[in-house]
């Protein structure tokens, strides 16, 4: 790789601001000042400091938000905020993208990143990853309900959807609940209580796969998986 494409892209500034940096002679590749832009590097095995500073290059990044209300999960927007300016400058370099989508006014859970591969097979209809969504209900939801769920409920455009694990947290006039579904139909939650005659008045997304919730996350906040969250999503498959 070129230096000063490395160095761009771990956020050093533009191809031309790098270059600049580079004249002065602050770049340091194995001990040795390197200047020349077209400069080859190993980002795996060769040594790069910036004014002293080692450069830590990294191909992808994964992020876990806890995802607020009236945020777009979307990379931009003209007219609304997105989760994408939510980010740091120093994780916006990468050019990530949510994994998925959270409705504007659902909360909880988004994995962000830029390994396309990963999410591909995260949202894969033909993998079947499992998300496990809470929710507030208006209205009394029952044992038919959960038998309704199970067998899967037609939507309102025809759409048959798989079945879905509805597990009641108490029910009355608003009802609390936790489903699991394995799709990702547009406002699915919310279209399978429509389909029995209920409203979701709160919605938060608690687990994707393998990868649960960080709890300790405010909403807005992220942060980086660790390394053994990243293997898991990457291994995941039903058993």
């Amino acid at each position: 790789m070129r230096i000063d494409k490395l160095l761009s892209n771990m956020g050093y500034g533009s191809r031309k601001e790098v270059k600049k940096h580079l004249k002065g002679g602050g770049t340091i590749v194995n001990g040795e000042v390197v200047k020349d832009a077209k400069f080859q590097v190993d980002p795996e095995k060769d040594t790069v400091t910036v004014h002293g500073e080692e450069v830590v290059y990294k191909e992808f990044v994964y992020l876990m938000m806890n995802k607020p209300p009236g945020v777009l999960s979307a990379t931009e927007d003209a007219e609304g905020e997105t989760v994408i300016d939510l980010l740091e400058m120093e994780d916006q370099i990468f050019n990530p993208f949510p994994v998925g989508r959270l409705d504007k006014d659902t909360e909880g859970l988004l994995l962000i990143t830029n390994d396309g591969q990963l999410s591909h097979q995260l949202l894969s209809p033909k993998k079947h990853v499992p998300k496990t969504y809470f929710a507030v209900i208006d209205g009394e939801v029952t044992e038919e309900d959960v038998t309704a769920f199970a067998k899967g409920v037609t939507l309102d455009d025809g759409y048959e959807t798989k079945p879905g694990e509805l597990e009641i947290i108490s029910s009355g006039l608003r009802s609390e609940i936790q489903l699991t579904i394995t799709e990702g139909k547009f406002h699915q939650v919310k279209r399978m209580f429509e389909a029995v005659g209920k409203r979701v008045i709160y919605l938060k997304r608690m687990l994707m796969g393998p990868l649960p919730l960080d709890e300790t996350l405010e909403l807005g906040e992220y942060r980086e998986l660790t390394e053994e969250e990243v293997e898991e999503l990457k291994n995941f498959k039903i058993e």
